[in-house]
C-alpha cells in the first residue's frame, strides 16, 4: 500500500490535483481520505458557537481517528469515514465506507502538521498557490457550497484563514517531498506524481 499526503492552503487546488492523479491510475486502485471529514462534531454547541469554529487550526481535527483509520486500511480492514457538514458544523449519522486500496491519498490543509500522520506517508506533497488566487477560489466555493456571503468569507479570511495559514500551513512546506505550484494547472507536476505512483505499483506487483 502506498500512502500519499497532499496538503496546501485553502483554495490552493488540492482537490483538483487529487482528482487528476486518480484519473490516471488504474480503476479501483485508489482510495481518497479527506481531512475535512474528520473535523470534530459540533452538535453539542449552540449555533452561535459553531459559527466561531476555527477550521484552520490543527486542534479542530480529530487526528487520532484519522491515524486509526489509516492504520486499519494498512491492515486490510474497511473503515467508515465520517460525513461532516460545514453548514451545520456537525457530523452526520451516516458514514462513507472506504475499502483498502493499493494507493491511499489523504488530502487536507493540515495533514502535514501532525508528526505521527506524516510518518505514515510514503510521499508528502504541498500544493502551492498565490494568496490572492486562493482567496478568489475560497470566496466562490464558500458562497456556492457553504451558504456564506462575500462579507462573511472575507471576515473569516482575515480573522482565521490568513493568520492560521501563515502560522500552521505554510511552514509545513518544509516537510514536503514535492511542492506543486499552480495546483491543478501544473500538468508537469501531476504527470510526475502519476508516474511515480504507477512506477511503485508496477514494481510492487
Amino acid at each position: 500500500m502506498l500512502i500519499i499526503g497532499i496538503a496546501g492552503g485553502t483554495g490552493s487546488g488540492k482537490t483538483t490535483v487529487v482528482k487528476k492523479i486518480a484519473e490516471r491510475l488504474p480503476e479501483n486502485a485508489v482510495a481518497i481520505i479527506s481531512q475535512d471529514a474528520y473535523y470534530y462534531d459540533g452538535s453539542h454547541l449552540p449555533i452561535e458557537e459553531r459559527q466561531k469554529i476555527n477550521f484552520d487550526h490543527p486542534d479542530s481535527i480529530e487526528f487520532d481517528l484519522i491515524i486509526n483509520h489509516l492504520s486499519k486500511l494498512q491492515a486490510g480492514e474497511t473503515i467508515n469515514q465520517p460525513l461532516y457538514s460545514y453548514v451545520t458544523c456537525t457530523r452526520s449519522d451516516e458514514t462513507v465506507v472506504i475499502k483498502p486500496k493499493e494507493v491511499i491519498i489523504i488530502e487536507g490543509i493540515l495533514i502535514l502538521t501532525n508528526p505521527q500522520l506524516r510518518d505514515m506517508m510514503d510521499l508528502k506533497v504541498f500544493v502551492d498557490a498565490e494568496a490572492d488566487e486562493r482567496l478568489m477560489r475560497v470566496i466562490k466555493r464558500d458562497i456556492r457550497e457553504r451558504g456564506r456571503t462575500t462579507e462573511q468569507v472575507l471576515e473569516r479570511y482575515n480573522a482565521t484563514v490568513k493568520p492560521m495559514h501563515l502560522q500552521f500551513i505554510e511552514p509545513t512546506k518544509r516537510y514536503a517531498d514535492l511542492i506543486v505550484p499552480q495546483g491543478g494547472k501544473n500538468r508537469v507536476a501531476i504527470d510526475i506524481l502519476s508516474k511515480y505512483i504507477l512506477h511503485n505499483l508496477t514494481n510492487k506487483n
